[in-house]
């Protein structure tokens, strides 16, 4: 299974880790992925999103 958002769209980054003289080596960030259960269309699905998104989700509900 991807490392992929489906809400978002949000996958992995790759950058280099600096070491104290700044030496440069490749490293990557995965995204934070959890599974969620969300109501949709009157059934809870098991989703895998980023904690972002779950977030986001959750505010905008509490303000509609």
């Amino acid at each position: 299974m991807a490392r992929v958002c489906p809400v978002t769209g949000k996958h992995k980054i790759s950058g280099n880790n600096r070491s104290h003289s700044l030496r440069a080596t490749r490293r990557s960030w995965n995204v934070n992925l959890q599974p969620f259960k969300i109501n949709i269309d009157g059934t809870v699905r098991t989703i895998r999103m980023s904690t972002r998104a779950y977030r986001t989700l959750n505010k905008t509900a509490k303000k509609a």
